[in-house]
């Protein structure tokens, strides 16, 4: 597959997962997104299911952090930036920003409120993390093109280590989940799968970036 000149100069290093150093981030599965009755439905969330709850108990045997990110806006302020942009949804303290039952999300589990595409921006989630004293993450959820790539890229910034799931993610199209992995994969982070990273979690394997069409 032909690779652009720029991203031709990219460098991949293996990450090697040590789970008293990591933290999975499930990013905005909620009922918004993925239920009949949701305002912004992405069909095909059911394909996600089995591969997000695998990863997800792989991370619990290990003793690996689960966060889990909720999309929620206030009702009542004068502009959201979001919905600026798109149609108003999410609204806290209703159905629509609750965790979708399909994937087992527990109380003692940390929950996180963003009201913007990525779960760091004016969230406590990097003074969490340093608490958790985590420097890895593995990321995942909807929609990849938008708040799993707004994550990834602050992740990225704040200086983490970042897996991607790609069998875990769903975009707004397949255009954009190609284009957004195959971003992630020379700019961000590594592009994996739910069995890749299982195997890392388990038994310390490296992950190296799959092939991601260019």
């Amino acid at each position: 597959m032909p690779v652009d000149v720029f991203s031709a100069h990219r460098q991949d290093e293996p990450v090697v997962l040590d789970p008293a150093r990591t933290a999975v981030i499930v990013v905005d599965m909620i009922n918004e997104f993925c239920k009949p009755g949701g305002r912004m439905v992405l069909p095909g969330y059911e394909a996600l299911v089995p591969g997000q709850r695998a990863v997800i108990a792989a991370a619990r045997e290990a003793g690996v952090p689960v966060i889990w990110v909720h999309d929620a806006h206030r009702g009542n302020v004068r502009r959201d930036r979001e919905w600026v942009k798109r149609t108003p949804h999410a609204v806290e303290g209703t159905w629509a920003t609750e965790i979708i039952e399909d994937l087992g999300a527990r109380d003692d589990e940390i929950h996180l409120i963003k009201r913007r595409y990525s779960a760091f921006f004016q969230t406590d989630l990097d003074l969490t993390l340093k608490d958790l004293m985590v420097d890895q993450l593995i990321v995942f959820g909807v929609v990849t093109n938008i708040c799993v790539r707004s994550t990834v890229h602050d992740a990225f910034f704040h200086g983490y280590a970042v897996v991607v799931p790609s069998d875990c993610c769903a975009a707004t199209g397949a255009r954009e989940q190609a284009s957004s992995l195959y971003d992630i994969a020379t700019h961000f982070g590594v592009v994996s799968d739910a069995a890749a990273v299982i195997a890392a979690l388990r038994g310390g394997s490296s992950l190296r970036n799959a092939e991601v069409a260019a």
